[in-house]
C-alpha cells in the first residue's frame, strides 16, 4: 500500500468513526444503527488491529449517550450486533490482507527460483535511489549472467538448465546478506542490490559469487561459469542511468573472456 493510500485509508476511518459519534450525539440513540456500516468500512480501510481499536472507540463513545434512554434488551442486542458485525469484519480483513500479500508476492517473485523479478528490481532501485538521495547511503548493484548458458541447455537439456538456475539462486542466497536483494531479470541474467555497500564490498561479493560458482561444478561439460558487473549508485544518477552501467560492466567482462568481474569506475 502506498503512503499516499495509507493515508486517505485512516483519514477516511476517522471520517467513519467520528461521524458515527457525531451522528449519535447529535441526532439522538437512534442513529447507533450507522454504527454497523462504519465498521465494516474501517475493517476494510485499516489494519486489523488498527481497526479493533476504532470499533472499540465507537463502543466506549456511543454507551454514555444511548444506555440512559435504551432498554436493556435493546442495549444487549446493539452491543451483540456490533460485536458480531466486528467479528466478521475483522475474518474478512485478515483473509483480504492474506489474499494481498500472496498477490504482491505472486506479482515481484520469479515462480522458477523464488528471487524477485523485474517489477520487484524497478521497484527497489526506486527506493534506493531515493533513499541515497536523502541520506547519502552507499549502494551497488552486481550483475551477474551464466556463461554459455544456451550450450548448457542444448546439451543437457532445459530441466537440468533449470535445476542449475535454482543452484545458481541457492548460491548466491547463501552469501549475501539479508539486507540484500537478489533479483532474476532474464533467462539467466541475475542482479543482487547491495544497500549500505561500497564498491570496493560489492566487488569482493562479485568475486565470492564467481569464484563459488565455478567450484560447485553444477555440471561437468561445458563447465558452469559466470561473468559479473559491479556498479555503485553515483549523486544524481537515475535508476536506468545506474543499471545501465552496471550492465555495460557485465558486457566488457564477457569481451574479456567470461568467467570474470568487472567494475563500473
Amino acid at each position: 500500500m502506498s503512503r499516499r493510500v495509507r493515508i486517505a485509508s485512516i483519514a477516511i476511518a476517522v471520517l467513519c468513526v467520528g461521524g458515527v459519534l457525531a451522528t449519535v450525539y447529535l441526532i439522538g440513540p437512534q442513529q447507533v444503527y450507522w454504527t454497523f456500516p462504519a465498521l465494516v468500512a474501517v475493517f476494510y480501510l485499516l489494519r486489523p488491529r488498527e481497526a479493533i481499536a476504532c470499533a472499540l472507540v465507537i463502543i466506549v463513545g456511543i454507551l454514555p449517550r444511548i444506555l440512559p434512554v435504551t432498554s436493556s434488551e435493546t442495549m444487549t442486542t446493539v452491543l451483540a450486533t456490533i460485536i458480531v458485525t466486528s467479528a466478521f469484519a475483522f475474518a474478512f480483513s485478515v483473509i483480504t490482507n492474506r489474499q494481498r500479500e500472496q498477490l504482491l508476492l505472486l506479482a515481484t517473485r520469479d515462480p522458477l527460483t523464488g528471487a524477485g523479478n523485474r517489477r520487484g528490481l524497478d521497484a527497489k532501485l526506486t527506493d534506493v535511489v531515493n533513499t541515497h538521495q536523502r541520506m547519502q547511503t552507499p549502494a551497488c548493484l552486481v550483475l551477474l549472467d551464466l556463461d554459455h548458458f544456451k550450450h548448457i541447455n542444448d546439451a543437457h537439456g532445459h530441466a537440468v538448465g533449470d535445476r542449475i538456475l535454482k543452484s545458481i539462486t541457492d548460491i548466491i542466497n547463501l552469501r549475501i546478506r539479508v539486507t540484500d536483494s537478489l533479483y532474476r531479470i532474464g533467462g539467466e541474467e541475475f542482479i543482487v542490490v547491495l544497500e549500505g555497500a561500497d564498491l570496493q564490498h560489492a566487488a569482493h561479493l562479485a568475486e565470492q559469487l564467481r569464484t563459488l560458482v565455478e567450484a560447485n561444478e553444477l555440471v561437468s561439460d561445458p563447465a558452469v561459469t559466470i561473468s559479473l558487473g559491479v556498479a555503485e549508485l553515483r549523486s544524481g544518477e537515475s535508476p536506468n542511468d545506474w543499471l545501465h552501467r552496471a550492465d555495460e560492466a557485465l558486457y566488457r567482462a564477457k569481451d574479456a573472456g567470461r568467467n570474470a568481474t568487472s567494475i563500473s569506475t
